[in-house]
This record gives structure tokens, sequence and C-alpha cells, in this order.
């Protein structure tokens, strides 16, 4: 089994939104986005090696791969770093797809005397890694978890801390882009705790998007194109930041009518998802920049 290949975008965009897009649709006719999750190790993939997390695409491609497994661990590695751990992939495991980013500069002459002008290109490599759960000989570390008093808490003081003024009335969640304001029911409309927190950080999410922050097209809307691949990148988000913070990440009631439209956005065009996921790490790094206290961020 090779630890790693070189591939060319093109199928790199294929393979990994193709891994998705099935997780999306397996199930008895209840399609399931694999960014949602119940806060624990599965959600927050994690590199045997290195011990960081993996980020953007590769994040979603190792949520919809434990899903479709029923995996309950996110420490996952290569074939060669499951050796150096001591450990031995089984053989017959399947493996998953992730991308590493390079960005190389290439020299191209302009003149006789050998002046160059260097452009700077991005090159796709794809990795095959596999679960903690398809390898023997390997023990996890134990891993303390905060009770979730506490996590419920620091997700308060997070959320806070981004800043986004935010209004407690009615009955819908949205985001005001014109006054920059988030409108939320208030917190006994909810099932739980979690959702309450999960919606409140959606909405903050596309906040994300003002002008004056990360400039994201906002005018979409729903239905259009543009609707679903914000909606796609503020919900990727969510997943993203709640793992961080240990909190289930739970489908919103609407979330079959959502999902629909990002299977359909991912299908007509596989570099979708990359571009998505991209601009939800993006937002998720502003998020954990807001803090006070530096949080260490996965590579």
């Amino acid at each position: 089994m090779s630890s790693s290949t070189s591939v060319q975008r093109a199928d790199v965009y294929s393979r990994v939104t193709a891994e998705i897009i099935s997780a999306i649709e397996q199930g008895a006719g209840e399609w399931h986005a694999p960014w949602f999750h119940n806060g624990t190790s599965i959600a927050r993939p994690t590199n045997v090696s290195s011990g960081k997390r993996y980020r953007g695409v590769n994040t979603l491609a190792l949520w919809a791969a434990g899903f479709a497994a029923g995996y309950g661990d996110g420490l996952w590695g290569t074939y060669k770093q499951w050796q150096d751990a001591g450990a031995q992939v089984r053989e017959g495991e399947r493996s998953t797809t992730v991308v590493l980013w390079r960005e190389i500069q290439v020299s191209r002459q302009t003149d006789n005397e050998g002046d160059d002008d260097g452009q700077r290109r991005m090159f796709a490599r794809a990795f095959s890694v596999f679960n903690v759960a398809q390898v023997d000989g390997y023990e996890r570390p134990a891993t303390p978890t905060l009770p979730e008093a506490e996590r419920l808490a620091h997700a308060e003081a997070f959320i806070a801390n981004l800043g986004v003024k935010t209004e407690f009335a009615g009955s819908e969640a949205y985001y005001r882009p014109s006054t920059d304001t988030v409108s939320m029911p208030p917190f006994t409309s909810f099932r739980d705790a979690a959702s309450f927190y999960g919606v409140w950080l959606h909405e903050c999410g596309h906040a994300t998007g003002s002008k004056h922050r990360l400039d994201r097209d906002l005018s979409g809307r729903f239905g259009s194109a543009a609707y679903a691949a914000e909606e796609c990148c503020v919900e990727i988000l969510s997943g993203l930041v709640l793992a961080d913070l240990g909190i289930a990440h739970h489908p919103r009631p609407d979330h079959a009518a959502y999902v629909a439209s990002w299977v359909k956005v991912l299908k007509d065009d596989p570099k979708a998802i990359f571009t998505a996921a991209s601009k939800a790490q993006q937002a998720a790094d502003w998020m954990h920049a807001q803090q006070p206290q530096a949080e260490e961020m996965a590579a």
C-alpha cells in the first residue's frame, strides 16, 4: 500500500467530492451531511504522527469516511505513519483520500540575460490515510474531556468574543447584513443548549462574510447557487468550530431541503466543496483569532 501518490487536481477534486457525496446520500432515504457530529473525538480528525488536526476539505473527507464506516475515533495516519507508531494497517482495509497543497515557484525566463519571472503555483498531492480503527497494535492515550457545563460556557464566551451584535427576540434566527446584526430566538425556544449555540454560531458564521470582515457573497436568494454555496460554507464552518469546542452539531429542522441543494451544487461542480471548505476554514480561523487567548490551530 502506497502512502502517497501524485495526482492531477481534477482527480483530487473528483475523488474527494465523490466520497463526500456518497456519505451524504447513504442511508435509508435520509441524507446526512458529514459535518454534523456529536462533538467527540471523531469530530476532530487528527494526524497520529504530528498530533495536529486536519484542516479544510480534509476534515470533511475524514468526517465523511468516519460517518460511513461508523468509526468512533478521529485519529488518522498514512500506512507508514502507523508503522512508525508501532501499529499495522490490517490487510484489505480501504484508505481515505486527503490532500496536501504545496505552493511552488515556477521560473520563466523573460530575456537572454537569465532573468526570470517567478510565478507561484499550487500543486495538489493526494495521500491515503487510515483510521485508528483500521490498525492493530496501537493503544490511544487517554485524553481528558471537559464537563459539558464548561464546554457550553466556553462556547458562550467564544461567540461573545466575536463582537457580532445579537438581538434575542422573535421566532427566527438570521443575520441581517445591512445592520450587521444577528437575530436569535430566546434560549427556551431550542431543544437543548447544543442546538442553541449551534444556530447562534451558524448566524455569526454568516456575519464573518460581511464586507468589513471576510467579504463573501451574501447576496444570494433562497434556491440560488450563491445561497446554497454560502449556506454550505457556514454549515461546514459551524461543524469545524463546534468540533473545536467539543459540542455536538445537530441538523437543522429544514436540513433535508438544504442538503438537497448542497448535493446539486457538488454534483454540478466537483471543486465546489473545496471552495466551500476553504472559505469555512478561513472563517473558522478568523473566529479563533478574535479570542483573547491564542488558541492552537491545526495544520
